[in-house]
């Protein structure tokens, strides 16, 4: 817990030097200003641009030692060892073929299973994606940073590896639907397609994002209403059709469970949280901002998700590909409100409900489902004399 509570901190302090021509004065950057910052005012020089990459490449490699250098962390962590076994001897997987894919080449170059690698590969691929979406798509690298680390989207990475790094690339995908061309749309279908390779969970996506992209009328509470109210009076159905298109998941501890609102109390407030901050700063940020309104959309529908269907196994597996525009959509709040008094209470909000989010996250962390705690790390082992198929 001390360990992630200081790599947060230290890796929030690094991002908020990161500063570019696109960053809202907001917040870390600089208080009391608004409206994009013109390269003047950060003197963006060679000295600029080399301090930017000397934090973002410290973030990344923090980020991605401490995703590497794990052992056992994660609570599928051992199930992934004896897959990529199976996938490297040409056993029967149920895992996609992208990843299959990936598993044996790794395993070809390193000339033995190293799981180790595998793990690591993924690490540094995922913590790339997010920061670029970061970089790119949020109006402040630094917030953006702050809220997807302090919400705990980070530190989930270290469970399923495939559906995390599906997950960095749909929400990377998101920057081809704000401004729709058919350009936009074949770089779209085509990172969709491509992470279907490696987790087909992503394929849900495309409807779900394309509905949060249309700009809904207040009438379309009433559609959503009437989805929610039959998702929960056919649960039963749903639950059929999901084990169709996951089948692995049949008799497994995640159907024989019975499962409760109050499992996914944390995100649901999350949604609720944001959802009164979109109010708040409709008509600044949200009304005529595509992007904004479209996660904004999103945001409503990951609370209906996890209000009408709590009573689906891994139903955040549909959910966080909705509340993951959440590291986006909380920076741009904060950035394009113009009243100062106004955004200064917004920040002290958002600040405060983060780090409640964090500790409560960290407590929940050892918990089965999670098991990122405790963190051990290969380095203080002698993992190699181990059998990775029958140690775990």
């Amino acid at each position: 817990m001390v360990l992630y509570t200081l790599i947060a901190a230290l890796t929030i302090v690094l991002a908020c030097h990161v500063k570019t021509t696109e960053d809202m004065a907001c917040g870390f950057a600089a208080p009391g200003k608004s409206g994009p910052v013109s390269s003047m005012t950060f003197g963006y020089t060679t000295r600029r641009k080399a301090l930017n990459a000397l934090c973002l490449v410290s973030v990344f490699v923090i980020l991605t030692l401490l995703a590497a250098l794990r052992l056992e962390v994660g609570n599928d962590y051992g199930t992934y060892v004896v897959t990529c076994h199976e996938i490297f001897q040409k056993g029967y997987v149920v895992t996609e073929p992208g990843f299959n894919l990936v598993v044996r080449i790794l395993y070809t170059l390193s000339g033995k299973e190293d799981y180790l690698l595998m793990f690591g590969v993924f690490g540094a691929a995922i913590v790339a994606i997010f920061l670029k979406v970061l970089l790119d798509q949020s109006d402040s690298f630094a917030w953006g940073f702050f809220v997807f680390m302090t919400m705990g989207f980070y530190y989930r990475s270290f469970n399923t590896v495939r559906y995390y790094f599906a997950l960095a690339i749909a929400t990377f995908a998101l920057r081809y639907l704000i401004s729709i061309d058919l350009q936009g749309m074949i770089k779209f279908f085509a990172l969709i397609f491509f992470a279907a390779t490696f987790h087909k969970s992503v394929l849900i996506v495309i409807p779900m994002y394309f509905i949060a992209r249309v700009k809904w009328k207040r009438w379309a509470i009433i559609p959503l209403a009437i989805f929610s109210a039959v998702a929960a009076l056919l649960h039963n159905q749903i639950l059929d059709l999901a084990l169709k298109l996951y089948p692995s998941y049949k008799n497994t501890v995640y159907i024989e469970e019975v499962h409760t609102i109050t499992e996914n109390a944390a995100p649901i407030f999350g949604c609720l949280f944001v959802l009164a901050l979109c109010l708040i700063c409709y008509k600044d940020a949200v009304e005529n901002c595509v992007d904004n309104r479209m996660y904004f959309n999103m945001n409503i529908m990951a609370m209906a998700l996890y209000i009408s269907c709590f009573w689906l196994p891994l139903i955040t597996r549909f959910a966080y590909y909705l509340t993951t525009a959440q590291i986006l959509l909380l920076p741009n709040l904060v950035c394009r409100i113009r009243d100062e008094s106004k955004k200064k209470k917004v920040i002290a909000a958002v600040v405060l409900f983060c780090i409640l989010y964090f500790l409560y996250f960290l407590s929940e962390a050892d918990k089965v489902g999670v098991r990122v705690l405790p963190y051990k790390s290969w380095l203080f082992y002698d993992h190699r004399w181990l059998n990775q198929t029958d140690t775990f």
